[in-house]
């Protein structure tokens, strides 16, 4: 999966759409006074200095971020609270986003693929702590060194622990040969193959590959296409009847769908990617449906009530474990949740554990700033934890300290980065920073942020040399 930038485009002009279930709920003054603060409370995710004092309204901050549409959904007990449009779903036709307009969730695709292999898990078919092997038929993960003593197994595949390649997807586009789910795992689409590439158990690393191969045992057990299995077992006990894993996308919903943008703008190649890999990455709804299946996992939780799965499930699945993986969806002592990235867009499905509020926003760009501005946005207006800024520093060095960050850095997951001083900061290019150089400011000494993200980049030193470069659980090397 290729990684975007933040780039502003034209101003757009935008059209918004409220709908609501229930007709009180969406008449309700005091509901609309709540909206109303949210879309004018909206303020930086990152925050240097005086910008916390800022607040954005949503319209404005769409047009200025050049993101050409959003879609958020809000629920509350158990029901759908408000949903509402804002900006384009396809600037080429002037189609607004409404409540209706769909959006291709990306990787929140798999903490409901998640929910079949659990439902299986309940009906004795499969064992979450067998070797995929002996479900696989169609295809086989081959074996290696890392095997001998460690096994693949679903339950390692939904939380990320099961030592395999290929973290994502950068779909494939309108006319492309599209391979099928097995091509796909043995590198003959346009990733890698799917491999394994360390013991199984010893560690975490995010694989839409392993979803890959999940999506492809789930085919074999049931010998249905996938996305038929999830439409019966999942979408349609959910609600989610207007929502499905088929890629290329049916026509019957092209009238709906938003068409995703570049970060520059541009339209992605036919509109919206095409992604083979449905469970990792294909999954197509709105807010408002998707809200659902955080509904219905909420409900379960909160109620210990059995639901589409078992209690005992779903608490098992929200427990944080390495990285705050739970066993399909993210999670912490507070919230689970999950984010989504495809070919121009982005998503956010975030559910808390105590309080009876869930909250979905979509976008049709690959810059989805916007969304963590809406959260924070939302947190406020119903007291939610767990959603805070990112409030960063900046802190002169000298030009001589900074020189001896510059170098090599090799990082065995994301490849080399080169460093250069720039201005007041550093300047990342190389496999590591993709696409756009990635712009570091200093706090302290030894420790920058990300100027975008505000991630903290943090130097280690050894004999006053530095010796590694530490970010987001990963260690970088200096080679040169």
């Amino acid at each position: 999966m290729r990684i975007s930038y933040l780039s502003l485009i034209a101003t757009l002009f935008v059209f918004t759409q409220c709908t609501s279930p229930k007709e009180e709920d969406s008449s309700s003054k005091e509901v609309e006074e709540l909206i109303s603060r949210v879309e004018n409370g909206l303020q930086p995710f990152l925050q240097i200095g005086e910008d916390s004092l800022l607040r954005y309204n949503i319209e404005d901050r769409l047009k200025e971020l050049g993101i050409p549409g959003v879609s958020i959904a809000v629920m509350k007990n158990g029901e759908l609270q408000w949903a509402k449009g804002y900006g384009m779903a396809d600037i080429a036709s002037n189609r607004a986003v409404n409540s209706q307009t769909m959006f291709l969730a990306g990787s929140i695709s798999k903490p409901v693929a998640a929910t079949r292999a659990h439902q299986l898990a309940e009906a004795g078919t499969i064992s979450l702590d067998t070797d995929v092997n002996e479900y696989l038929s169609s295809w086989k993960l081959p074996e290696n060194e890392f095997t001998v003593n460690e096994k693949v197994t679903t339950r390692r595949i939904l939380n990320h622990t099961a030592g395999l390649t290929v973290w994502g997807f950068p779909g494939y586009d309108k006319g492309d040969t599209i391979p099928s789910a097995a091509e796909v795992l043995d590198g003959l689409g346009n990733t890698d193959s799917v491999r394994v590439y360390k013991e199984p158990g010893e560690s975490w690393m995010y694989s839409g590959g392993g979803y890959t191969i999940m999506q492809l045992m789930i085919t074999d057990i049931e010998g249905q296409k996938y996305p038929e299995i999830m439409q019966t077992n999942v979408l349609d006990p959910l609600g989610m009847e207007k929502s499905t894993y088929e890629n290329p996308l049916p026509e019957k919903y092209h009238g709906i769908a938003a068409t995703g943008y570049r970060s520059n703008g541009d339209e992605v190649e036919g509109k919206w990617p095409i992604y083979p890999e449905m469970a990792a990455a294909g999954l197509w709804t709105t807010p408002s449906q998707l809200i659902q299946w955080a509904g219905e996992m909420q409900q379960i939780l909160q109620t210990q009530e059995d639901g589409l799965l078992k209690t005992a499930t779903v608490n098992e699945m929200v427990v944080p474990g390495m990285n705050d993986y739970g066993l399909g969806p993210a999670a912490n002592e507070y919230t689970f949740s999950h984010g989504g990235a495809d070919e121009g867009f982005r998503a956010q499905l975030t559910a808390w554990k105590k309080e009876p509020i869930a909250i979905v926003v979509m976008v049709n760009s690959d810059n989805g700033s916007i969304i963590q501005e809406i959260m924070l946005s939302v947190a406020r207006e119903y007291g939610l934890p767990d959603v805070e800024a990112r409030k960063r520093v900046v802190n002169e060095i000298s030009e001589e300290q900074q020189l001896t960050y510059e170098g090599k850095y090799q990082f065995p997951e994301w490849g080399e980065a080169i460093i250069r001083v720039k201005d007041n900061g550093l300047e990342i290019t190389g496999e590591f920073g993709g696409d756009e150089p990635i712009f570091l400011l200093p706090e302290k000494e030894n420790t920058f942020f990300n100027q975008a993200s505000g991630t903290y980049y943090e130097f280690v030193f050894e004999d006053d040399k530095v010796i590694r470069l530490d970010v987001a659980g990963r260690e970088g090397t200096k080679v040169e």
